[in-house]
């Protein structure tokens, strides 16, 4: 079952018959309740564009869902491991592009940008005695929290501006490109040694019960005096009260916020007016190869589920969230 919002026509539709075979497809509007019914009913694998949902935990013959996006976060509920379904994403597609996000957080808060700008609109030649204790990136620390495909692509960038690059992330595997050092949970490694010795900290990780508030009041208080967060992950990882309280003391030097908790963030919200934030509204530039990224991870899935082999950015039960439900 293949859920027709998913972008993929032409060349993209055939790359996708072709990998799956066309006897084999059942392209389904998701809002058409009954039709969703039926082809449950038979469906093995489905191709969804955005989250599972009650109907799929309850299809007789259904065995992997893949969902077309990076976050699993919302399908990653309990009775999703009990069943036993496998759960995939398209994890990576966009990870040039997330990093480059990350990057211009990273330039306009340490230029204090927003300010220049304002000044530009008053047609003001803006030059205070403070403007001279800023610094460039080069020669900066930043903390990479979740070294996956974003934290990969922007490890390279951070190196390309001669910074010091430390990770973090689950599994003990090899450095990746780029990075200077890395801490996993696996040799039982906290975020510590980061949160001291970064000036810039990039959260880039999944949101799970485990990182859920990873971003405390405890944890921003071991960061540097001066230093500036970065979340391109999802809002609940950082404890947004702990958050607007160090900006506001001058704990913390700034925020680049592409994601909030609440999302859309309502008006009158206190991060809107927050000193030292730029928030961006949920979105990245894409990259011209989306789809085909999409679908190079949907292709090489089919081959390995076929083969009975391990798959391509499958959610584990460390993925698992039911903080938003309770």
């Amino acid at each position: 079952m293949v859920d027709k919002t998913v972008p993929f026509e032409g060349s993209h539709w055939e790359r996708l018959v072709e990998a799956i075979g066309p006897d084999q497809l059942l392209a389904v509007d998701p809002r058409d309740g009954a039709a969703v019914a039926k082809a449950l009913e038979v469906a093995e694998i489905a191709i969804l564009a955005g989250d599972l949902d009650d109907r799929f935990l309850a299809a007789p013959k259904l065995r992997w869902i893949h969902c077309d996006h990076a976050g699993l976060t919302k399908s990653a509920k309990p009775e999703v491991f009990e069943r036993g379904l496998v759960v995939t994403g398209s994890a990576g597609r966009s990870g040039p592009a997330l990093a480059e996000h990350v990057m211009m957080f990273a330039l306009m808060l340490c230029s204090r940008y927003p300010d220049l700008y304002e000044a530009q609109k008053r047609q003001e030649w803006f030059r205070t005695p403070s403007m001279f204790d800023l610094r460039a990136l080069y020669g900066r620390t930043i903390g990479i929290l979740g070294m996956g495909h974003t934290g990969v692509e922007l490890a390279k960038r951070a190196k390309a501006f001669n910074m010091k690059v430390l990770g973090y992330r689950r599994r003990d595997l090899p450095v990746p490109e780029g990075v200077d050092e890395i801490f996993s949970a696996d040799k039982g490694q906290t975020i510590d040694p980061i949160l001291e010795r970064a000036d810039i900290l990039a959260l880039v990780l999944n949101l799970s019960d485990a990182t859920y508030h990873l971003i405390d009041e405890a944890a921003i208080a071991r960061m540097k005096r001066g230093s500036i967060i970065i979340n391109l992950a999802r809002g609940g990882v950082i404890d947004q009260e702990a958050l607007i309280a160090a900006l506001h003391s001058g704990h913390l030097a700034g925020a680049g916020l592409d994601v909030t908790d609440p999302e859309p963030l309502p008006k009158g919200h206190p991060l809107w007016t927050t000193p030292n934030v730029l928030i961006t509204p949920h979105f990245t530039a894409a990259v011209p190869d989306k789809v085909d990224r999409s679908l190079d991870v949907i292709s090489e899935n089919f081959k390995r589920y076929r083969a009975g082999q391990p798959m391509l950015n499958r959610m584990t039960a460390e993925d698992l969230w039911t903080k938003g439900t309770r």
